[in-house]
């Protein structure tokens, strides 16, 4: 618990200064390069109903608005289009992407006649899983469904206000299986950790998850900025960190039978798509307002108001509010950070990538890693040990809730933009 705790400790301060992001200006640094395949995230921000835990750019649903903003996806995405850009895979989310089917529908449509798209992935919640919705994504191409579940258990989807929007847990868990098959990839996402959990409650939860056959199972420790933290303590008490490796233990060696991890907490009968695409494409482009991308080393902020949004796609303006321009070392350290959460790391690609500068840059951590048990040298690729593994969730634990404190300031300062950035 020692390690965890000093781990823990060492990436806020890491995460906290990486995560500063300055005010945008040019527009001219958003170019793709010669021969990179850059994925393309798309960000739908509207919910049926607002979810108590969620820290995500996310908005109760205006169906006028909404369509708007449908169109307003569409312009922007041709303003990357305008620029060069080609993108070899597409991952929607939210947000609930599927609140307006045929917009989604007709938005999968026009990109994959834009793009070289090869992979879709999409999320949805439990309520969509209509026979009418999926015969709209499957003609849309998706080949990746992800369901956000997060418990089974009646008793915790009812304190996180899911019960009433989404059934009850069995009546999920049926559904679930009657769609086997029908995607390439049908993944639920789940969550562990939360204040009020038991481990009897994450056992029955893998149980379920065993006996219908999931495909794919994505466990995501609670992660929530400062603003929802207080509000979850008010409605649950606090939020602890002492339960999280026996839970994730637990889920290791349940699904570990049967599952391979495609990441740190990501677990799949094959080889599929994942949540985290930032693992597989090294730049990304995002789409939306709230949505994050990754180029030329730089990370880029969209606004988080939905009228700045729309106005600024409307003048054919891109609606980049913030960036980031990482270092040679912040950008070393960010490939490090995500090819390790995807279970390896090839060192002479790492190397090649970074011109001969990733291990004299790297060398401490690693080795520093590797007295801990974290990391092994196999034939010259990096791979997480079972130690590693629960490191790695600390790791990106605490960089997805510094970004989500990022959103939190953002939202914040919705009338008073400027005040987003530190």
């Amino acid at each position: 618990m020692v390690v965890e705790r000093l781990f823990t400790a060492y990436l806020k301060r890491r995460h906290s200064r990486i995560l500063q992001l300055d005010r945008f200006s040019n527009a001219d640094s958003i170019r793709p390069r010669s021969g990179n395949e850059y994925l393309l995230y798309v960000h739908v921000p509207f919910c049926e109903e607002l979810c108590p835990y969620c820290s995500f750019n996310r908005f109760p649903l205006d169906r006028d608005v909404a369509r708007e903003y449908f169109k307003g996806l569409r312009r922007e995405v041709s303003l990357y289009a305008d620029c060069g850009f080609n993108f070899a895979a597409l991952y929607v989310g939210g947000g609930t992407p599927t609140v307006l089917p045929d917009e989604i529908g007709r938005l999968l449509d026009e990109l994959r006649q834009a793009f070289s798209i090869r992979e879709i992935s999409l999320e949805t919640n439990p309520n969509h899983l209509t026979d009418d919705i999926v015969q709209i994504l499957k003609n849309g191409g998706v080949n990746r469904l992800s369901v956000g579940v997060q418990s089974f258990d009646d008793g915790l989807l009812k304190q996180i206000e899911r019960y009433h929007k989404y059934g009850s847990g069995e009546r999920i868990r049926d559904r679930l299986a009657e769609l086997a098959g029908t995607f390439d990839t049908l993944n639920i996402d789940m969550m562990f950790n939360f204040p009020t959990q038991t481990l009897s409650m994450l056992e029955e939860d893998l149980k379920i998850l065993k006996e219908i056959e999931a495909e794919q199972v994505t466990f995501y420790p609670l992660m929530v900025s400062k603003a929802t933290r207080r509000q979850l303590t008010m409605r649950f008490g606090p939020i602890s960190y002492r339960q999280e490796k026996l839970f994730y233990e637990h889920i290791v060696d349940i699904l570990g039978d049967d599952y391979s991890g495609g990441t740190a907490w990501c677990f799949s009968r094959k080889k599929s798509m994942i949540d985290e695409y930032i693992v597989d494409y090294d730049e990304y482009v995002g789409v939306g307002s709230g949505s994050f991308g990754y180029v030329n080393g730089s990370c880029f902020a969209n606004t988080f108001s939905i009228p700045h949004y729309l106005e600024s796609v409307n003048e054919g303006k891109m609606p980049i509010w913030a960036k980031k321009d990482f270092s040679v070392k912040e950008q070393i350290q960010y490939y490090f950070m995500m090819k390790l959460f995807g279970m390896s790391l090839d060192i002479e690609k790492a190397e090649k990538k970074f011109r001969g500068r990733f291990i004299k840059t790297l060398w401490k951590e690693i080795l520093m890693l590797n007295s801990w048990g974290a990391l092994i040298n196999d034939k010259g690729v990096l791979r997480l040990t079972r130690q590693g593994r629960y490191l790695w969730v600390i790791m990106m634990r605490e960089f997805f809730t510094g970004v989500n404190n990022f959103r939190d300031i953002c939202r914040a300062a919705i009338e008073g933009p400027d005040e987003c950035i530190q």
